[in-house]
């Protein structure tokens, strides 16, 4: 296999955006910089979190030529260039290679959706085209189609594809896929919920939104697992796990964008969102808040 891309936390980072929705560089800069001073263990820019859907390709490059620039190599960049295109997928893979990502990660294609022998081919065939690692995405609850554990299996033989991130929920996929794949495949959790179960089963870590919010923490959760101190692991996941569940109480990056809004702090720029996303209700505010209260982040 290949080698491991991070272990520990990699932070699903936002876009920050300016009252016209346009890309707030600055604050960008402002919050890869917290993250790495805060010891987050990776970056992955132009994901889901980051709002790619709604990027020109021009935007979504630029994010990952200005994420690569800022990191500066002090910790791994995955670049998401996932795509219900195969061919738009590979333009954007052999974009972000050149841009200098050190990973890519590819999300299964969604609304036309496939077969799982087309997940074969529509991955190989972006994997086909670069020369830098690949981290499959499995989120059916966005994207409709799901990986199978014996897909997982499959994909683990080429050369370029080497992890997994597992966000359906299901934790039988993620046992079956290591099962199968026998180290193959790095797994990691997507899901901020789910850390320490994925990583019982000898996940890497796991790509998170909380820790936009919390990266000192969210490493320090990884960091336990990754020790097999799964006491001290459970002690701070307890800590955080109802503030993981709220920022899902909406769309996702909704409520993160929104909690972030209300720190204001330095390295938590996020500003507007592109529609069609809107701020969430009150009611999901009022929940936001207290949450942000129990983990002291408000007073």
């Amino acid at each position: 296999m290949l080698s491991t891309i991070f272990t520990g936390a990699a932070t699903a980072l936002i876009t920050p955006m300016n009252p016209d929705r346009s890309i707030n560089w600055a604050g960008f800069a402002e919050n890869i910089e917290f993250q790495i001073q805060s010891g987050i263990d990776a970056l992955v820019v132009c994901g889901t979190t980051g709002e790619s859907s709604t990027m020109s390709d021009d935007e979504h490059l630029e994010c990952i030529r200005f994420c690569v620039e800022k990191t500066n190599k002090r910790v791994p960049v995955i670049a998401g260039t996932g795509s219900n295109d195969t061919d738009y997928s590979v333009m954007l893979s052999v974009g972000a290679q050149k841009a200098g990502a050190d990973a890519l990660l590819l999300v299964t294609p969604y609304y036309n959706k496939t077969s799982q022998r087309g997940l074969i081919h529509h991955f190989e065939k972006t994997a086909d085209n670069v020369n830098i690692p690949c981290i499959l995405y499995n989120v059916p609850g966005r994207t409709g189609v799901k990986i199978e554990p014996s897909t997982y299996k499959a994909l683990s033989e080429h050369k370029n594809i080497a992890a997994i991130k597992e966000a359906s929920g299901d934790l039988s996929i993620a046992a079956k896929a290591a099962c199968l794949c026998q180290g193959k495949l790095d797994i990691y959790s997507g899901n901020d919920d789910q850390i320490l179960p994925i990583m019982s089963l000898g996940g890497k870590g796991v790509i998170s939104v909380m820790s936009n919010i919390i990266p000192r923490e969210t490493h320090d959760i990884a960091k336990a697992c990754l020790d097999g101190d799964y006491v001290t692991a459970r002690k701070l996941m307890f800590k955080v796990l109802d503030f993981a569940n709220i920022l899902f109480a909406d769309v996702n990056p909704i409520p993160v964008k929104d909690a972030m809004n209300m720190l204001n702090l330095p390295g938590m720029n996020a500003g507007e969102m592109r529609l069609p996303l809107v701020s969430t209700d009150e009611a999901i505010k009022a929940k936001i808040r207290a949450s942000l209260v129990q983990v002291g982040l408000l007073k």
